[in-house]
């Protein structure tokens, strides 16, 4: 079942906009993501159907775009991609979202990101592309961009699990995904494959069991993502002001 894209134009989603006199949406990033993600979707992220692979990408982009919304600075830099990219991939993928500036700031002719690191890992992702199209060409700017950030890979991505970015390298990067046989931890595999294929020896312990920093590379990537902890941090303000 894919994931139903609406006219969020219509009243039924004008509801989930502020009203023209109200800064709450701008003011308040907790509530940000969520709505971003249910303005492309027509869902709410924790209710998102996977169950096809153009609902998973859907899937996929929605949720990086509300991870990066979330965070200062330019929509289309925090994502990964340049403003004429993101407009592209608005058009193809969620064509019912009209773009505006009250809910998805793009303004200016904003460049990819060209960050030296950020670009290796680019080309490691789309030299080893599985599909052919516009949405694998993105996604790997996208994981690329994202990867610099501090948290685990998939909550950095916005997605719900780490499972969901196992199926997205696997759908998407398969022959380097593919690779990562004893389920290393993605960025720090993503390294390991660039170190590997320069030349470099990454570590100087020949067996990762006898590592000290095995935890680093294989440790559990369990926790909240970023938008259900935005959704519990809404739940108890809204329970603590029926209460006062």
């Amino acid at each position: 079942m894919a994931i139903a894209i609406v006219d969020i134009s219509q009243s039924a989603a004008a509801g989930l906009q502020p009203s023209p006199n109200d800064g709450s949406f701008e003011d308040d990033k907790r509530h940000r993501g969520r709505q971003i993600y249910r303005l492309l979707t027509g869902a709410d992220p924790a209710d998102a159907q996977i169950d096809n692979d153009p609902s998973f990408d859907r899937h996929v982009i929605a949720s990086i775009l509300a991870v990066s919304a979330m965070e200062p600075g330019a929509l289309a830099e925090r994502a990964g991609l340049s403003t004429v990219e993101l407009i592209a991939l608005l058009a193809q993928l969620f064509p019912a979202a009209p773009i505006d500036s009250s809910w998805l700031p793009i303004s200016g002719a904003s460049a990819a990101p060209d960050d030296d690191e950020i670009t290796m890992v680019r080309d490691l992702l789309a030299a080893q592309r599985s599909t052919e199209s516009d949405v694998s060409r993105w996604l790997a700017a996208m994981v690329a961009r994202r990867a610099m950030e501090p948290n685990h890979l998939w909550e950095d991505l916005g997605l719900r699990e780490r499972s969901e970015l196992s199926r997205l390298l696997l759908r998407h990067f398969a022959p380097l995904a593919s690779r990562n046989t004893r389920n290393m931890r993605w960025k720090r595999f993503f390294y390991r494959m660039l170190c590997e294929d320069d030349g470099f020896v990454m570590c100087t312990t020949p067996v990762c069991t006898q590592c000290n920093d095995f935890q680093l590379c294989f440790g559990e990537e369990s926790g909240e993502s970023r938008m259900a902890e935005r959704r519990r941090e809404v739940a108890l303000q809204e329970a603590a002001s029926a209460a006062m």
